[in-house]
């Protein structure tokens, strides 16, 4: 069976849906970050805050771009969906703003500022059991049956043409604000696990800034696709691990790995110790309390693990949300 694969043209069209209903996510400039790494000349460090959507996370773009391009076929059935909790609120937002019935299904563990958030929006939530799923599949037994029962439209929270293309959004918008400042940019630095934020920002950055380096970070424990690119084919990890709640997809998705195969030159895995001192950094020097699948992209950066010196131009770092409880946030941050 074929598949669509979004293209630049698909994110430019999701612009005109997503900016109609949200304000972009700021883009701002790290001083701190600029003197961490000791850049040289006039290269500058970017930092691109999710953490100041509606639902505290990028997947609410995804979200708005997939029910707007669905609505008609939804038409007054439900919308079903498995997340791990950033998804879950961004399609309960998305749900709402277009009037639709939300039905998602997530981990019992997913932190409670998630649960609450996409409940506020309206959505009805179900769990199940994350730590035997890769042996009971309840997530997706569970999802199935809210299709089949309810008559539910599925969203897939990444692996979906429409969901990579509302993502990319926040890349055009990158883009277009460098470009706007006369900036070039060398290295651009994001989260992957599913990857639906990847791929809708490397579509973006590859076309503004062709000889940007996409460099892919995720947690050691849950490296599918740095394996993915090694062996040049998805591939599935049964049970990944690790403090970052959203970046524990099995594998990535078909939708997006010929996007990234094609335009994700690296990938870095991360051990959970070195992103609970980016969080530490984040609000140490920015005052931003930041979940860990949000500041794992800083991470590779703050320990000198990813090269900075094959290129001349800026670094674009993703901040994919900040949506972590308090007292999980306090014990991940101490003694680091």
């Amino acid at each position: 069976m074929s598949i669509r694969i979004a293209t630049i043209d698909d994110v430019r069209d999701a612009a005109e849906v997503i900016h109609r209903r949200l304000s972009p996510a700021p883009l701002i400039r790290s001083y701190a970050l600029e003197r961490e790494l000791g850049l040289s000349g006039d290269r500058r460090v970017w930092i691109k805050d999710y953490g100041w959507t509606p639902v505290g996370s990028f997947k609410v773009l995804g979200a708005l771009n997939w029910v707007a391009r669905n609505a008609s076929r939804i038409g007054d059935r439900p919308i079903a969906a498995h997340s791990s909790g950033n998804f879950a609120s961004g399609i309960s937002f998305a749900g709402r703003t277009f009037g639709k019935r939300v039905i998602v299904v997530m981990p019992d563990t997913a932190p409670e500022v998630k649960f609450n958030l996409t409940r506020s929006f309206g959505a009805e939530v179900r769990t199940y059991d994350i730590a035997r799923d890769h042996e009971t599949g309840d997530r997706d037994r569970l999802t199935r049956e809210i299709v089949e029962t309810e008559n539910a439209v599925q969203a897939s929270p990444y692996d979906d043409a429409d969901v990579i293309a509302g993502n990319g959004v926040g890349g055009l918008e990158i883009v277009e604000e460098l470009k706007r400042q006369g900036r070039a940019v060398s290295h651009f630095v994001c989260q992957v696990s599913g990857g639906g934020l990847m791929a809708g920002h490397a579509l973006a950055i590859a076309d503004g800034f062709p000889n940007a380096r996409i460099i892919a970070v995720e947690p050691e424990g849950a490296d599918d696709f740095k394996r993915s690119l090694a062996a040049g084919a998805r591939t599935r990890l049964d049970h990944p691990s690790s403090i970052c709640d959203g970046l524990l997809s099995y594998d990535v998705g078909e939708h997006n790995w010929p996007i990234l195969h094609r335009l994700v030159r690296s990938a870095v895995a991360v051990p959970d110790l070195e992103t609970r001192r980016a969080m530490k950094w984040f609000e140490t020097v920015h005052g931003l309390r930041t979940e860990p699948s949000g500041a794992i992209a800083a991470a590779p950066l703050l320990s000198r693990a990813v090269p900075l010196d094959d290129g001349d131009g800026d670094i674009v770092v993703i901040l994919s949300g900040r949506n972590v409880d308090p007292g999980r946030f306090r014990e991940w941050v101490c003694g680091v």
